[in-house]
């Protein structure tokens, strides 16, 4: 665990010491594109910040090589290589779209061919478990589809959340949160050496995420552009193939008996992250109504809008801050939900538990809907949209006598070198030497 901590620290800090440069290479290189009609903000902001993500990953990956339980990751497994190549290939393609916006399917192909790049060198879906039936053997070529897939939807549902300041990197934060919990039980509880390579994912990954955060929150300094969001997006993706799709469910001999069996036992523990869309579930439900709402008006799956989940929660009458926690909350509570449900899948408690923060989650997301009546004694503790409004005559009357006082502390002469006084009175007395007269001229 200390050389996991260690790898996350490292990722973190490289890439929030990067993240500055990073900003100023971004503006001389005029990667900040005009404010569309669907951003948010409202200033132009330099994108890029995926550069610097990017070369924590690199960092991570490094360090974590040259550790001495870590290191074994990369002699027994290619998948930190693999992960690497992938990374590098859409890396790059988001850095050309952030630069000068490439078309979509261009991007897409290139999400395919990264995919495809990391299947060739041994990250690939082998086999899945399947309830009733047990563990299916997968072809190579049903695995690659799969695995290809499984990154392309991955990448695009996490591009899809990135709209408001922070929200992309913060789910993928929680949801590599729970990743690295689950992932880091297999490996040290049951001994399953290839789940390390999962485990070191999703540190690395965390790592990234918390090293761009600072510079990322509402107000934003910097985007991570496509080149970050398509980035994490497939390091949380190749993490899920590397658990999921290699590891044989009997391997972890949770029961006695057939195989068919340990694969039904077991089912609770690979359903909530087979595929990270339940990890993601947000994000991927962002990114179905999409496609459903722009293939419903006749427009292309790529068009852009102002429909998504973040862009209804404007609507609604959140804060961008509200927004963005409110889509935290929802992730941790799917996220780690599962992973508690994964642990022990027969107790109620968890149930009753998530039901419960379902439902405080269900009362903050309808919030602005309605406005309660505050008690006076409560007035000075609640947010200022719930206090009760004086009357107009007793504004009218206050705003008067501001204005009274605003008037006769303008009439008041203000003293050499009073403090708190801004300008030039605060340090010498003005000249009152009279003004010349103007000479007459016969122009």
């Amino acid at each position: 665990m200390r050389e996991y901590l260690l790898t996350l620290c490292i990722t973190a800090a490289v890439t929030y010491l990067l993240t500055g440069p990073v900003r100023k290479f971004a503006i001389v290189a005029g990667a900040m594109p005009e404010i569309r009609a669907r951003d948010v903000h409202r200033e132009p902001t330099p994108r890029l910040g995926g550069i610097a993500m990017f070369f924590g990953l690199c960092a991570g990956l490094l360090v974590a090589d040259h550790l001495t339980n870590l290191s074994e990751v990369f002699e027994k497994s290619n998948e930190p290589r693999a992960l690497l190549s992938g990374a590098a290939l859409i890396w790059l393609i988001g850095v050309l779209d952030d630069k000068f916006e490439i078309d979509a399917l261009i991007k897409l192909g290139g999400q395919m061919i990264a995919a495809g790049v990391m299947v060739m060198q041994g990250l690939t879906i082998l086999w899945l478990p399947i309830p009733s039936v047990g563990s299916v053997a997968l072809t190579q070529w049903q695995g690659t589809l799969l695995t290809v897939a499984l990154v392309v939807i991955t990448i695009n549902a996490v591009n899809f959340v990135d709209g408001l300041d922070g929200l992309a990197a913060g789910m993928v934060c929680i949801a590599a949160a729970a990743f690295f919990l689950y992932a880091y039980r297999i490996w040290y509880s049951y001994g399953i050496e290839a789940a390390a390579p999962a485990t070191l994912f999703s540190a690395i990954l965390m790592g990234m995420c918390l090293g761009f955060l600072p510079h990322n929150m509402h107000p934003a300094r910097i985007f991570m552009g496509d080149s970050g969001s398509m980035l994490i997006g497939l390091v949380l993706a190749a993490g899920a193939i590397s658990i999921t799709g290699q590891i044989d469910p009997d391997a972890l001999k949770l029961f006695a008996g057939s195989e068919k069996a340990a694969v039904h036992q077991t089912v609770p523990v690979y359903i909530p992250l087979l595929l990270p869309l339940s990890i993601i579930a947000v994000p991927a439900a962002d990114l179905i109504s999409a496609i459903v709402r722009r293939t419903w008006r006749g427009q292309s799956p790529f068009a852009a809008d102002r429909g998504h989940l973040h862009h209804r929660l404007l609507e609604i009458g959140h804060s961008h801050s509200r927004a963005v926690w409110i889509m935290y909350f929802w992730s941790a509570l799917i996220a780690f939900g599962s992973l508690a449900y994964s642990v022990n899948s027969a107790s109620m408690w968890i149930v009753l538990g998530v039901v419960f923060l379902s439902a405080i989650g269900l009362v903050l997301l309808l919030l602005p809907r309605f406005t309660p009546r505050v008690p006076m004694w409560a007035q000075a503790i609640v947010p200022p949209r719930y206090r009760r409004r004086r009357p107009v005559a007793a504004e009218s009357a206050e705003s008067a006598e501001s204005m009274e006082s605003v008037e006769v502390e303008q009439r008041t002469p203000v003293a050499v070198g009073v403090a708190g006084v801004n300008g030039a009175t605060a340090l010498r007395a003005r000249s009152h030497a009279p003004e010349r007269p103007r000479a007459e001229t016969s122009r």
